[in-house]
């Protein structure tokens, strides 16, 4: 049974860091990465990385956020920095399983199929 769990959000002050950690179990997948849901906003890709580390990121958190990986601990993480009140939102873990149905997202100039997704963490930046 695959379960993605998220941690690390919280409220911080524009300008402020901080790390979100998603623990993976499951299975081994072909690609990982972190969505975003803002009040009445649709859901969209944040940062995807391949199984061979090649990562992609969303042009609005391009140079302020950096998504890792530890094999060792099927942990996935996003590293934030210089948050602004625009990236207030619920943040999801979300793994893709070549041969599995899921959603598509755009990161950056790519696509990337999910077929599972955490129940997510909060994540609230204030001016």
């Amino acid at each position: 049974q695959v379960q993605l769990v998220e941690s690390g959000g919280g409220s911080v002050q524009a300008g402020g860091s901080l790390t979100l950690s998603c623990a993976a179990s499951g299975y081994t997948f072909s690609n990982m990465g972190w969505l975003r849901q803002a009040p009445g906003k649709a859901r969209e890709g944040v940062a995807n990385i391949d199984r061979d580390g090649k990562t992609n990121y969303a042009d609005s958190v391009k140079g302020r956020f950096t998504i890792s990986k530890d094999n060792a601990k099927n942990t996935l993480y996003l590293r934030m920095n210089s948050l602004k009140p625009e990236d207030t939102a619920m943040y999801y873990c979300a793994a893709g399983r070549t041969g599995f149905s899921g959603y598509w997202y755009t990161v950056g100039d790519s696509r990337y199929l999910y077929s599972y997704r955490g129940q997510g963490t909060q994540v609230t930046v204030s001016s």
